[in-house]
């Protein structure tokens, strides 16, 4: 069954923990809940100074920068992303999306869905 529904209907979670995480807002948009085999799709917010975790994980994902500025921590250093920016991450990768600007940052974050928990 097709499913349907506003970006702003799916409830948020805060995955703030005030160290390694800070300003972090996650909306699972297509996930395990929806039956979805494959994938699961995630909105991510960071707020003015939020960041993600500095990781690694055992596996791939893309990333579609919807609004606002950053960079992605890299192995080679920060990288600038923008509205408009595709990011994909290698499995392995390390990694981390900081929000350096005065606007949140969104992001939607592709993963194969056995790792949205």
């Amino acid at each position: 069954m097709v499913i349907v529904r506003e970006m702003t209907e799916v409830q948020s979670t805060d995955m703030s923990n005030g160290a390694e995480i800070v300003g972090v807002l996650k909306r699972v948009l297509v996930g395990p809940s929806d039956g979805a085999p494959t994938f699961a799709v995630r909105l991510f917010t960071l707020t003015p100074g939020g960041h993600t975790p500095a990781h690694t994980h055992p596996f791939e994902h893309g990333v579609v920068v919807l609004r606002g500025r950053g960079t992605v921590l890299t192995t080679t250093g920060l990288v600038p992303i923008q509205e408009g920016s595709v990011v994909f991450v290698p499995s392995g990768d390390y990694h981390q999306f900081r929000n350096g600007g005065p606007e949140r940052l969104d992001f939607l974050c592709i993963i194969p869905v056995q790792h949205e928990i």
